[in-house]
């Protein structure tokens, strides 16, 4: 089992989220473990998040599962439900279909460490319910557009 040298892997900080929704995301550093260990089936991420950052936009996913572990720090969990504190040693599981817009916000004052962990079905439909973005992923779809099905101008 080869080991991973998790200070070797650098920190990627984008997102193909078009503007003005860029912003929200603009404090997320992600550690990409599963690719470095080479793995196809599903993602790995270490995610830091500063204060005042989001893992995403709120969301749902059509046909991939995601799981967080809080690692250190605290997050806020919004869900279409309402709002949780996660903090260390917490986790959370999202299914594949169920229309519950998610997501991770640090308002506290120091970073936060999240393990995150997805499905990579290769095809997906991920809707965001507050905002007039929607993406569609697989082969000749047509990533993100407007709800409408309009895609963004590229910037």
């Amino acid at each position: 089992m080869p080991k991973i040298d998790i200070d070797q892997i650098p920190e990627v900080n984008s997102t193909g989220y078009p503007a003005p929704y860029d912003a929200l995301v603009a404090g997320r550093f992600r550690k990409r473990l599963g690719n470095a260990g080479g793995l196809d089936q599903f993602g790995v991420n270490l995610c830091r998040l500063q204060p005042g950052a989001a893992s995403s936009q709120r969301h749902w996913h059509e046909t991939e599962d995601e799981f967080v572990f809080i690692v250190e720090g605290e997050v806020v969990l919004v869900e279409d439900g309402g709002e949780a504190i996660l903090k260390a040693g917490d986790a959370a599981t999202f299914k594949a279909g169920v229309a519950n817009g998610h997501q991770l916000i640090n308002r506290s004052d120091r970073d936060a460490l999240v393990l995150e962990v997805g499905t990579r079905s290769g095809a997906d439909t991920v809707t965001y319910p507050d905002i007039d973005l929607r993406s569609v992923t697989g082969e000749g779809a047509p990533g993100y557009t407007h709800k409408d099905g309009t895609p963004y101008e590229r910037g």
